[in-house]
């Protein structure tokens, strides 16, 4: 999806060749995994001459925060603190990772006082 994202439309062999030494996939598989994208409706194609032609159906930001919803759920019972308690249990975050945090809830508590003044 990012090489579609940063290059569409794109062909199969130029997804291929964009993805390069970041994944030991063979091209069959890489194919394969595009039309299972093209089922799923996050990729649409077409047709020009023998080749199809991809294009991402949804935006990187659709995708993350589906994605994100699905994890979530399917993980920690579709709860964020569970997910961060988990992260700072596991000593998985650094000093940067905490002020970038702290930084996310103080701009989201702005917004929530912002709109409960409105």
């Amino acid at each position: 999806m990012k090489a579609l994202w940063a290059g569409a439309p794109m062909t199969a062999e130029e997804v291929i060749a964009a993805l390069g030494q970041d994944v030991e996939w063979q091209p069959r598989t890489v194919k394969t995994l595009l039309g299972r994208l093209v089922k799923k409706g996050a990729l649409s194609f077409e047709r020009n001459g023998r080749q199809h032609v991809y294009s991402s159906a949804v935006t990187e930001r659709e995708c993350k925060s589906q994605q994100t919803r699905r994890f979530l759920a399917r993980v920690f019972d579709g709860a964020l603190p569970p997910l961060v308690a988990h992260m700072v249990e596991e000593g998985a975050l650094g000093k940067k990772d905490l002020d970038e945090l702290r930084s996310l809830v103080d701009k989201a508590e702005r917004r929530r006082k912002s709109r409960l003044r409105r």
